[in-house]
């Protein structure tokens, strides 16, 4: 594992002389994969990121015949202590909004090379016996002169009558959207020009394993030029952490997180990415498995306003918690 500055260093040199690279960026920035294609190889990790893929699908191993999958959540009471401290920061206006997660324990019969194969998501890596991330939320895209983000907040169970006017009404949901989107709009300022929102609050519709979710996504776009690559991990780690998996103001709300969440989140909520030497394509680690003292665990969690109830957010914790395999 690389720390921040020799992961920035290995990026910028790679990204001025053009060179593909995988990269794996941990949410705190100090524990970081940067691996040319033949160390992804010798490594054994396997990534699918949308066009970009180190596998063959047809080598899928076969899942079992019936699918074990039970989760043990955070008990409420943890729960609540925690959103009750980040209600008092919101109301002290230290933070606007948090992304407080927390690790569920997981019972299932799956491997986590058979979740890697057949979880239906376009942003996948498997650090074997370690972690599985099947992703449904992209970091940054870039183009030769474009750069495009696309933060993800609001999810509701695509089951509930009217589902789609009800997330796209709820007056949380679009205030903890606009706060995401003005964060993400700032931060591709600091590496790029004309920075836009090109489109604003569209709905992506998610089969799991054992329901339908509906997530609210928008479109921010602004202008880059060669010298971008230049400085790739610079630019890159410029935009850390991830807005959505953090909160606003940024700096501030990161030391709320590492006061209420009793857990080192690890490479949950970094993200992780390919270059292959002239864009970039890359997603955020969430729908995040790991094994950690012979236990599996899944790590989940979601945006805290001062609107957020707290008995609603602890039901969204346990939503995202599946397999995207139907």
């Amino acid at each position: 594992m690389l720390n921040k500055l020799q992961a920035i260093d290995k990026m910028n040199r790679m990204g001025r002389h053009r060179r593909p690279f995988l990269f794996v960026v941990s949410f705190d920035q100090n524990a970081n994969l940067v691996l040319e294609p033949p160390d992804i190889q010798n490594a054994g990790v396997l990534y699918m990121i949308g066009q970009y893929t180190n596998v063959d699908r047809n080598e899928a191993p076969d899942l079992p015949e019936k699918i074990e999958f039970k989760a043990t959540p955070v008990s409420f009471k943890i729960y609540k202590n925690a959103f009750e401290k980040v209600q008092e920061h919101l109301h002290h206006g230290n933070t606007y909004l948090t992304n407080m997660t927390f690790p569920a324990h997981v019972e299932t019969n799956l491997t986590f090379e058979q979740i890697f194969y057949h979880a239906q998501a376009p942003y996948k890596i498997l650090l074997p016996g370690k972690v599985v991330v099947f992703s449904p939320e992209k970091f940054v895209i870039t183009e030769t002169d474009h750069i495009r983000s696309f933060p993800m907040k609001g999810t509701i169970d695509a089951r509930i009558p009217d589902a789609h006017n009800k997330v796209l009404n709820d007056p949380k949901e679009t205030a903890e959207h606009h706060t995401i989107v003005d964060l993400i709009r700032n931060d591709l300022n600091l590496v790029a020009r004309q920075v836009y929102v090109r489109s604003f609050r569209y709905i992506d519709h998610l089969k799991t394993n054992q329901k339908e979710l509906l997530q609210v996504s928008s479109e921010v776009v602004g202008q880059i030029g060669p010298e971008f690559y230049d400085h790739l991990g610079t630019n890159l780690f410029e935009l850390l952490p991830a807005g959505s998996i953090s909160g606003a103001p940024k700096k501030k709300t990161l030391d709320i997180i590492k006061d209420v969440e009793p857990h080192e989140r690890g490479l949950f909520t970094g993200v992780f990415g390919f270059f292959d030497g002239r864009t970039v394509e890359s997603a955020v680690m969430i729908r995040y498995m790991e094994i950690k003292n012979r236990q599996v665990l899944y790590k989940s969690g979601g945006g805290i306003t001062v609107a957020s109830q707290v008995a609603l957010e602890y039901q969204e914790l346990i939503d995202k918690i599946y397999v995207p395999i139907v």
